[in-house]
């Protein structure tokens, strides 16, 4: 069986720095921070009191107001960024085979908002169980693609894959494969994640993993600067559409850019740490380049998954620098959760939107709050510091690292027919 070409034809984003595609490219592009204070609890008794919050964000533009009530925050972001890669691909549902379109989304906590909720709730009560009809529906990180196959009538695939903060780069994977697999010809795919909340806050806090810079909350997310005390987290979500690119030509789609492999390994190291000389990390990438049929020298970018953590920053710099050599040098290197923070589960979609982007305008987003060199890195080495950069991206990779030591590397082609 000859395995099929797959093309992106449609982007949706919901972000910290942006609630649209166009904002959101523009924003990182510029070099704004997301990261403020948080607004969705009271977080003066928290060790962080600060993260990368979606502003002005109302679902009823997208769902009525009884329907909203029935999802989580994460399964709302779906909603919103499903919708602007669908308008964006332009695929009419009455002239597609809806038993070959599907669904594969990505998430770390599904409905983590709504179980913090109803718990407080009832522990602050009498004891009486008198949980929402809703909450199990809302909670279950599935309902989201649920929600999606629904709203668009797909009949095909449709799942959601989670593996912390790989969790979206999984459900790019997955997607991938089924339509290059001849399992589907349309699938969208993704992440989404609403994490901050008092459970959310206070259970990194806990385990140190948090920036504090609560005095300076908009460069606290500090990937590869000397300073970095822990990532900020964020909320959002992104939405892709992968498209069979015969399926694609067919119907005249626009298409940003070819999907062309993927790689997934496992630390088999530790929880929550990485592997200290990033040998996971390493594979994931070497298994995308075979996996594509390409050498590490066709490589121009690489975004990182570059958390502003001590530790992961390290581990996958010396994973990129053991598997590329002399060519790191020639590549520019970023991390966008400088500015939008760790998005968790729904992180590496919105990564691989402005990774698509990157291939698909050659203009390279900033690594921004860059303060001062860490000497645990070659200064030879592009970070794309503070200063969004132009150079021709033919090929670029997007890094997803998660809690339990899963690697999941994508990669992105320029389209040539």
């Amino acid at each position: 069986m000859e395995l099929r070409r797959v093309v992106i034809t449609g982007l949706g984003a919901l972000t910290p720095v942006g609630n649209s595609v166009n904002q959101y490219w523009e924003n990182l592009i510029k070099g704004v921070s997301g990261s403020g204070p948080i607004t969705r609890f009271d977080p003066q008794k928290f060790r962080t009191r600060f993260a990368c919050e979606v502003k002005n964000f109302d679902i009823n533009q997208y769902v009525e107001v009884k329907e909203a009530r029935k999802m989580d925050l994460f399964a709302q972001f779906a909603i919103a960024t499903a919708s602007e890669a669908m308008e964006d691909a332009k695929i009419d549902v009455s002239e597609v085979d809806l038993q070959r379109c599907g669904v594969v989304w990505g998430t770390g906590i599904g409905g983590f908002t709504t179980c913090a909720q109803e718990m407080e709730i009832f522990s602050t009560g009498d004891g009486t169980p008198r949980f929402n009809p809703f909450f199990i529906p809302k909670i279950i990180g599935d309902i989201a693609a649920g929600h999606l196959s629904m709203r668009f009538g797909f009949l095909g695939p449709n799942y959601v894959t989670t593996s912390a903060c790989a969790s979206s780069a999984n459900a790019i994977s997955d997607a991938f494969n089924l339509i290059r697999l001849h399992k589907a010809d349309i699938i969208i795919t993704g992440g989404s994640e609403a994490p901050i909340n008092v459970a959310g806050v206070g259970g990194f806090n806990s385990m140190q993993a948090l920036s504090t810079r609560n005095e300076d909350p908009q460069t606290a997310s500090r990937p590869f600067d000397k300073g970095r005390d822990g990532f900020v987290v964020g909320e959002g979500s992104a939405a892709l559409i992968l498209e069979d690119l015969e399926h694609a030509l067919q119907r005249g789609a626009k298409i940003y850019a070819e999907i062309v492999g993927t790689g997934l390994s496992a630390d088999a190291y530790h929880l929550v740490a990485p592997h200290p000389e990033g040998k996971g990390a390493r594979q994931a990438m070497h298994a995308a380049l075979t996996d594509a049929g390409m050498s590490p020298n066709e490589i121009d970018h690489i975004n990182t998954h570059g958390t502003s953590t001590s530790l992961g920053d390290i581990a996958e710099i010396k994973a990129i620098s053991s598997l590329f050599g002399e060519h790191t040098y020639q590549m520019h290197i970023n991390s966008i959760k400088s500015m939008v923070g760790h998005l968790l589960g729904a992180a590496a979609a919105v990564e691989s939107v402005a990774t698509v982007l990157t291939v698909y305008n050659d203009i390279i987003p900033p690594t921004i709050n860059h303060f001062e060199d860490d000497d645990a890195f070659d200064k030879r080495i592009n970070f794309t510091f503070n200063k969004a950069a132009k150079r021709t991206v033919n090929a670029a990779i997007s890094n997803a690292f998660g809690f339990g030591g899963h690697n999941t590397s994508l990669l992105f082609k320029k389209f040539k027919a």
